[in-house]
């Protein structure tokens, strides 16, 4: 039966799914729960048509406001922390790898490849902090791990990742970076500080209508690859940093709650920061071995 009441609708719509066997069990699955809750949603808060036609409108803005310098749908994820949960979701802790975190809107693909120690700092600022990044990358049985490909970005001291500053030169801040035979990594680079996420266009206006702030605390971002072992998209947050405890897209873990230690003399870097990763071995590639 295809005519709908206020008490049938969800249902009529689920009998719709896949009635020529033209979707797979995931889909239906996704599509049932997705139907569900979003009817749900609409009977729990009363939805309006006028609320309906203005969401619509938002998400058409939203769509509009994407380019290859900003994804405003993850930023949007990330301010409902979303994001971090589907993170949480698909890379769940299970046998003592280092914990992932969201990778946000402002990464870049392709950035220089450049040789262990150096920096990536291509234009200074009067108050920055220059800071030495060193540690080990190891597997889940305490072995070092040799070629990683480590991809490291942070917003400069102005508080601006280079893709939103037309004033600082391209890749800025950017790099990669390949372990030793020791799994050893290093690198220079500035203090991270604290900056808002964009609060313009419909990112603004969500945040204005839930009532939170923007802002969030330092962070270097973090991508190791290898073949043969799981990606790990993660973040290095700066203990003393403020907006640690209330990070507007909800992505700080304990665990990757790094200090920023004044460097020795010899270093001749402001800051010394060591922190290590773990990396678990990739089911895929165990089972085909």
């Amino acid at each position: 039966m295809g005519i709908v009441t206020i008490d049938n609708v969800t249902d009529v719509v689920i009998a719709a799914l896949g009635k020529n066997g033209d979707i797979d069990a995931r889909q239906r699955e996704i599509m049932t729960s997705l139907i569900t809750h979003l009817h749900g949603f609409c009977k729990d808060v009363k939805l309006q048509h006028g609320e309906f036609m203005a969401a619509c409108d938002y998400l058409a803005r939203a769509g509009q406001t994407c380019d290859d310098k900003r994804q405003e749908f993850i930023l949007l994820g990330d301010i409902l922390g979303v994001e971090v949960l589907v993170d949480m979701l698909t890379n769940p802790v299970d046998s003592g790898e280092s914990e992932s975190t969201v990778l946000g809107p402002f990464y870049r693909e392709n950035p220089p490849v450049l040789p262990k120690g150096a920096s990536v700092v291509q234009k200074h600022f009067d108050n920055e902090e220059s800071a030495y990044f060193e540690g080990y990358v190891r597997d889940t049985n305490g072995a070092p791990i040799e070629g990683v490909i480590m991809d490291v970005w942070e917003d400069a001291p102005n508080g601006l990742y280079e893709n939103h500053d037309p004033d600082q030169p391209d890749y800025n801040l950017r790099g990669r970076f390949v372990t030793d035979e020791n799994g050893h990594y290093a690198f220079r680079a500035v203090r991270p500080v604290p900056y808002p996420i964009p609060d313009n266009e419909t990112a603004g206006e969500l945040l204005r209508y839930m009532g939170h702030h923007p802002n969030r605390p330092g962070h270097m971002h973090f991508i190791l690859s290898k073949d043969g072992y799981g990606t790990l998209i993660s973040q290095i947050y700066d203990s003393s940093s403020d907006w640690l405890e209330n990070d507007s897209v909800f992505a700080v873990k304990q665990s990757l709650v790094g200090e920023f230690k004044k460097a020795p003399t010899e270093m001749h870097d402001d800051l010394h920061v060591e922190f290590d990763f773990v990396l678990k071995a990739d089911a895929k590639a165990m089972a085909a071995e």
